[in-house]
């Protein structure tokens, strides 16, 4: 993109970028509990926001836990302590839950 476009323009003389208002913050935290949101959907425990009904869909939910899992593994000893109670938490509130939607 050339710097007279429009992102980069209106980014380089706001020194703001065009999307901060309007998404949350980009952080560990908040990239985690939209995955859990996103398991919570699935386990039909939460509507979907685009449908507004509650389905239940195991196996994406498993994924979605699989793919939590696999973050706190790789992020092992790079995380605060905040963030590590937050991913431990989360984790475990979905395994309870897939088991549960299970029987």
């Amino acid at each position: 993109m050339a710097q007279g476009d429009g992102f980069i323009m209106k980014e380089a003389q706001t020194g703001k970028s065009a999307c901060k208002n309007a998404l949350p913050r980009i952080d560990f935290s908040s990239f985690i509990l939209s995955l859990y949101s996103s398991g919570l959907v699935q386990l039909g425990i939460v509507e979907d926001p685009s449908t507004g009904k509650k389905t239940k869909n195991l196996e994406i939910a498993k994924y979605t836990i699989d793919m939590i899992a696999m973050l706190q593994e790789k992020t092992s000893g790079n995380l605060n302590g905040d963030e590590q109670n937050l991913l431990k938490a989360l984790l475990s509130e979905l395994r309870i839950a897939y088991v549960e939607a299970k029987s």
